[in-house]
């Protein structure tokens, strides 16, 4: 095959590998393209986490594989899981050349798996559109390489870049086009991340409501104080409700136990949960993707700390007046040299708003 024909069909394999964009959690999203004599003869994807990975649903309805070459945008698993390796299948399956868009992150199993094929005598190539392949798994590689999830940041704001009135009104500042895609950007993440103010204020529900299928983000408070209330509309859904507090509070706790709250115990810094403690204990519970809907305090710190990877900004076309509340609480900034810079990504309309995209300067 040529360089261009790899990249035509791995294309292909990251097209296939995006069908799963909502529904793989904990796993990463995988394509798979089978190719011979230059037709395609199995294609696959994976579904969901326990389901086929995407080498073994690509394989599934093709009697005659021999001598195939496989486009898969993540490299084959060499280890069993819920699944057997996929190494194993492919060995089996007679192909003759494997083609990968990246290796496997986890470095406990990173390379394996490429050299068990190798090893059996197939012919490895590895890197084929491997920024479109990092790009589709951004926080399951976070994950296993830095130990916490990629963090995006939703905000919503006016030209004068105020989020709510004085009072906390704050529906709607953006229109009903807005806030649909946000409910994609919900879709897309394992979990919601909010302060227990934005809980008292508005009572949210912090759920995906889409008209495709999708596996419901986890929603995750952060509760210093365990305030959250026991009439919480969250507490009705269904679906993990996390608290994250840093209180001892045994009585509050088994009452929010009682109706379905998970409480943890994490480390604290000046009295506040810390928010690195924060993002590790979230890596351990699997999640690779975390979007925060949350006030200007929490913002502010995720901001300080460093720990957001994305900022989403939708600016609606509307006035609130410099009594309006902002978007960040960061009382340390005091001087010009102090700012945070932000570097634009991409801007697009949606709605009568413009979506605004960006990511931190270190």
């Amino acid at each position: 095959m040529s360089v261009r024909q790899d990249v035509f069909y791995m294309a292909r394999a990251i097209q296939l590998a995006k069908r799963g964009r909502y529904t793989t959690d904990p796993n990463p999203r995988v394509g798979c393209v089978l190719v011979r004599n230059n037709v395609v003869i199995g294609e696959g994807w994976h579904v969901k986490a326990g389901l086929g990975h995407a080498e073994v649903e690509a394989l599934k309805n093709v009697h005659d594989t021999q001598g195939a070459t496989v486009y898969v945008t993540l490299e084959p698993c060499s280890h069993h899981g819920k699944t057997p390796p996929c190494c194993d299948a492919l060995i089996k399956a007679g192909v003759s050349r494997v083609v990968a868009a990246m290796q496997d992150p986890n470095p406990q199993v990173s390379g394996r798996g490429l050299a068990k094929l190798k090893a059996a005598g197939i012919e490895v190539s590895c890197g084929v559109l491997q920024e479109d392949a990092i790009a589709l798994n951004r926080g399951f590689i976070k994950r296993m390489t830095e130990n916490r999830p990629f963090v995006r940041s939703k905000l919503a704001m006016s030209l004068d870049g105020r989020t709510a009135m004085a009072s906390g009104e704050s529906k709607w500042i953006t229109s009903a086009q807005a806030r649909a895609d946000v409910h994609r950007l919900r879709a897309e993440s394992s979990a919601i991340l909010t302060g227990i103010n934005t809980v008292l204020a508005d009572d949210p529900a912090l759920n995906a409501r889409v008209a495709w299928d999708v596996v419901q983000p986890v929603r995750v408070v952060l509760d210093s104080g365990l305030n959250m209330p026991v009439t919480a509309r969250m507490a009705k859904l269904p679906g993990r409700n996390l608290i994250l507090t840093c209180s001892r509070d045994d009585q509050k706790q088994q009452a929010l136990q009682e109706i379905g709250f998970e409480i943890y115990q994490l480390a604290d810094k000046n009295a506040r949960l810390d928010l690195h403690a924060v993002m590790n204990f979230l890596a351990q519970q699997q999640i690779n993707e975390v979007l925060v809907e949350a006030g200007s305090i929490l913002n502010g710190a995720l901001l300080s700390e460093g720990l957001v990877d994305e900022w989403v900004v939708y600016m609606a076309p509307c006035i609130l007046g410099d009594q309006g509340r902002g978007l960040f609480s960061l009382p340390g900034l005091q001087q010009m040299a102090d700012k945070k810079q932000l570097k634009l990504l991409d801007v697009r309309q949606v709605g009568q708003d413009l979506k605004l995209t960006y990511t931190p300067i270190p």
